[in-house]
């Protein structure tokens, strides 16, 4: 006899479910990803790295992201969403630690190619997650989809309140930090783990493989988009040392991280109304104002301003391309969907700290590299515009 089916949970059990979750953002993305902006100056500082060596420590990160986008169907398929997520949090968490033991670069290069499979995996399986736990309250998507993928704004706040005392004293000590904090991550995200479903319907008999086609705009897109925030992500901190605004950034570098939590009560009653990837271009074109306001001064109204656009709508990006997979594709395919988006998103990923790092090494400064960032970034606003000649629903 078959037992029966956990009932649907309420909508504030979704939300608690959603936040629980989102503590993989925190450590893929806040932790493993983001925060290395803030250890970047002190590193290069005591290391002697070159803007091109710095990048290339982010460009190996999202290499490992990439490689763990294309590993994560099989993985899924094998061991479930529930088994990939934790493991990949903890094989992310792990790899922070052991960024504290060494400064040398080859050692430092495999360590954070490794954290960007981990964050991946945790990324694809926790998009599968939560695309799933939307089924029971299908009118509230887009928030519940922006709860989860706010959670790397939480990693951004604790590395804003964590690190810059441990930074004054090297930057081994932040490292550690992170690793610890993202360790304790894994058990208050297993509750989440035990409620969700984890299984998504199944293809019907004899099924022809579903065409990823009518999501090619946003696709192009969201490459540019990959290549544009990272850039702005990677190397913001660095520019602002520079320009002599090093006293704005735990402050802005906390408004970023609370701009993330909170995009969801933003953004998700526009991306409700709007159809096709309207509200991707209006991200986008939010996010290109973001990173150019440093660009026209360091002043604190623009660096608070900047931070707010930038960290108010980038995740919003993120989330938008889990819910459009939603409206486009049947739910069998869903997962196939997430993973496209986030092995186009990893490339871009890999090209923008790249392409940055070697503009300052070559213009002396970092001004050049982040203002192409910004032009990225409008370059697909304009192509999440085509998408209205796809079909969505």
């Amino acid at each position: 006899m078959r037992s029966p089916a956990p009932p649907e949970p309420s909508l504030r059990g979704a939300l608690s479910d959603m936040l629980r979750l989102s503590l993989g953002g925190a450590v893929a993305l806040g932790f493993a990803r983001f925060a290395y902006a803030l250890l970047l100056p002190t590193m290069r500082e005591d290391l002697g790295w070159s803007f091109t060596l710095s990048g290339a420590l982010n460009a190996a990160n999202a290499l490992g992201y990439l490689l763990g986008a294309l590993i994560a169907a099989p993985l899924i398929r094998r061991a479930g969403l529930a088994r990939v997520f934790a493991g990949a949090m903890l094989l992310t968490a792990l790899t922070l630690l052991a960024c504290a033991a060494t400064g040398l670069s080859v050692p430092l290069l495999t360590l954070r190619f490794l954290s960007g499979v981990g964050g991946a995996l945790v990324f694809v399986s926790g998009g599968g997650l939560a695309a799933l736990a939307t089924r029971a309250h299908p009118e509230r998507s887009p928030l519940l989809l922006g709860v989860f993928y706010g959670g790397a704004g939480i990693g951004m706040l604790l590395s804003a309140a964590l690190l810059p005392p441990l930074l004054a004293h090297g930057w081994r000590g932040a490292w550690l930090a992170l690793g610890l904090a993202a360790l304790a991550c894994i058990p208050l995200s297993a509750p989440a783990l035990r409620r969700l479903p984890t299984q998504a319907a199944s293809a019907p008999a004899r099924t022809p493989a579903v065409s990823l086609r009518p999501l090619a705009w946003t696709l192009a897109a969201y490459t540019c988009f990959g290549i544009g925030y990272i850039a702005y992500m990677t190397f913001i901190v660095a520019f602002l040392k520079g320009a002599g605004a090093q006293a704005w950034i735990t402050p802005f570098w906390a408004l970023l991280g609370l701009s993330v939590v909170l995009h969801p009560f933003v953004w998700a009653p526009v991306t409700a109304r709007l159809r096709g990837a309207r509200a991707m271009t209006a991200q986008m074109l939010t996010l290109a104002a973001g990173a150019a306001l440093p660009l026209l001064g360091t002043t604190l109204p623009a660096l608070l301003l900047s931070g707010a656009l930038f960290g108010g709508s980038f995740l919003a990006v993120v989330a938008f391309t889990t819910l459009i997979t939603r409206r486009t594709l049947p739910e069998h395919a869903w997962a196939r969907g997430i993973a496209a988006f986030t092995v186009l998103f990893a490339a871009g990923q890999v090209a923008g700290p790249l392409l940055t790092g070697l503009l300052a090494d070559r213009a002396g400064g970092l001004r050049l590299g982040l203002g192409v960032s910004a032009g990225v970034l409008l370059l697909g606003a304009a192509l999440a515009w085509g998408q209205e000649r796809g079909r969505t629903t």
